[in-house]
């Protein structure tokens, strides 16, 4: 039963990481791209992702410090640095995004 609980914390602790490098890589993107890029793309403006990415990050390093406590926090602070890499930035960079036909 010890390795059970073992193996339960480093998997918590390896996607608590894993938020954390999702988080940090969209606030930095964000930080980077010109604010002129977002509402040409229609996607909310600079300072809201920036925003959004630094409440996530903070979240996500918390959660990850205190122990993995931040469970459903975590879990949305992922979810905000995943959209922001997978819709925003793509748009948002010139190399794709969505564009209706």
């Amino acid at each position: 039963m010890i390795y059970a609980h073992m193996f339960d914390r480093y998997l918590m602790l390896a996607l608590g990481v894993v938020a954390v490098v999702l988080a940090v890589m969209a606030l930095a993107d964000a930080v980077r791209r010109p604010a002129a890029n977002f509402q040409r793309e229609n996607k909310r403006t600079k300072q809201f992702w920036m925003g959004m990415s630094a409440a996530a990050t903070l979240v996500c390093l918390l959660s990850l410090f205190s122990g993995g406590g931040g469970g459903m926090f975590q879990l949305i602070g992922a979810c905000i640095a995943c959209v922001y890499l997978a819709d925003v930035k793509p748009a948002v960079s010139g190399k794709g995004g969505y564009y209706p036909y």
